[in-house]
Protein backbone atom coordinates (compact mmCIF):
# COMPACT_ATOMS: atom_id res chain seq x y z
CA UNK A 1 0.00 0.00 0.00
CA UNK A 2 1.54 3.55 -1.25
CA UNK A 3 1.74 6.41 1.77
CA UNK A 4 -0.74 9.02 1.52
CA UNK A 5 0.17 11.40 -1.20
CA UNK A 6 2.51 8.98 -2.97
CA UNK A 7 2.26 9.33 -6.61
CA UNK A 8 2.39 6.06 -8.78
CA UNK A 9 3.19 8.22 -12.38
CA UNK A 10 2.83 11.83 -12.54
CA UNK A 11 0.22 13.09 -14.99
CA UNK A 12 0.08 16.14 -16.98
CA UNK A 13 -1.74 18.63 -14.53
CA UNK A 14 -4.44 18.87 -16.37
CA UNK A 15 -4.76 15.18 -16.55
CA UNK A 16 -4.44 15.61 -13.06
CA UNK A 17 -6.98 18.00 -12.25
CA UNK A 18 -9.76 16.03 -14.61
CA UNK A 19 -9.22 12.89 -13.04
CA UNK A 20 -9.42 13.65 -9.56
CA UNK A 21 -12.39 15.59 -10.06
CA UNK A 22 -14.12 12.40 -11.35
CA UNK A 23 -12.72 9.65 -8.71
CA UNK A 24 -14.45 12.87 -6.05
CA UNK A 25 -17.43 13.06 -8.07
CA UNK A 26 -17.68 9.06 -7.76
CA UNK A 27 -16.80 9.40 -4.21
CA UNK A 28 -19.52 11.83 -3.26
CA UNK A 29 -22.24 9.62 -5.45
CA UNK A 30 -21.15 6.83 -3.50
CA UNK A 31 -21.56 8.71 0.24
CA UNK A 32 -24.62 9.71 -1.25
CA UNK A 33 -25.95 6.76 -2.06
CA UNK A 34 -25.07 5.52 1.65
CA UNK A 35 -27.04 7.75 3.11
CA UNK A 36 -24.77 10.45 3.83
CA UNK A 37 -26.39 14.06 3.60
CA UNK A 38 -24.78 16.03 0.32
CA UNK A 39 -24.24 19.11 3.02
CA UNK A 40 -22.40 16.77 5.07
CA UNK A 41 -20.60 15.31 1.87
CA UNK A 42 -19.60 19.16 0.85
CA UNK A 43 -18.51 20.01 4.67
CA UNK A 44 -16.33 16.90 4.82
CA UNK A 45 -14.90 17.59 1.48
CA UNK A 46 -13.99 21.29 2.31
CA UNK A 47 -12.11 20.38 5.60
CA UNK A 48 -10.32 17.43 3.67
CA UNK A 49 -9.58 20.04 1.24
CA UNK A 50 -7.94 22.93 3.47
CA UNK A 51 -6.44 20.23 5.68
CA UNK A 52 -4.47 19.24 2.48
CA UNK A 53 -3.66 23.07 1.28
CA UNK A 54 -2.38 23.46 4.77
CA UNK A 55 -0.20 20.55 4.83
CA UNK A 56 1.63 21.91 1.71
CA UNK A 57 1.12 25.07 1.40
CA UNK A 58 0.75 26.32 5.37
CA UNK A 59 -1.98 28.14 7.46
CA UNK A 60 -1.27 31.59 6.06
CA UNK A 61 -1.08 31.10 2.12
CA UNK A 62 -3.98 29.43 2.15
CA UNK A 63 -6.29 31.84 4.72
CA UNK A 64 -5.09 34.36 1.81
CA UNK A 65 -6.55 31.83 -0.90
CA UNK A 66 -9.96 31.42 1.31
CA UNK A 67 -9.82 35.33 1.56
CA UNK A 68 -10.47 35.23 -1.97
CA UNK A 69 -13.39 32.85 -2.02
CA UNK A 70 -16.47 34.71 -1.35
CA UNK A 71 -15.62 37.08 -4.85
CA UNK A 72 -14.97 33.77 -6.39
CA UNK A 73 -18.12 32.55 -5.60
CA UNK A 74 -20.06 35.51 -6.12
CA UNK A 75 -18.78 35.18 -9.99
CA UNK A 76 -20.15 32.27 -10.18
CA UNK A 77 -16.48 30.21 -10.72
CA UNK A 78 -17.96 27.20 -8.63
CA UNK A 79 -21.41 27.25 -9.44
CA UNK A 80 -22.35 24.26 -12.07
CA UNK A 81 -26.74 24.79 -11.71
CA UNK A 82 -27.58 27.11 -14.80
CA UNK A 83 -29.98 30.19 -13.90
CA UNK A 84 -30.37 31.68 -10.04
CA UNK A 85 -31.43 29.31 -7.49
CA UNK A 86 -34.26 30.17 -5.43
Amino acid sequence: MRARGEAVAELPKNEQKDQALDLILDAWDTALVRGCAPEQIATSAIFAAFADLIDVYGEDIVAEMANRLPARVRRGEFSMRQGPVN
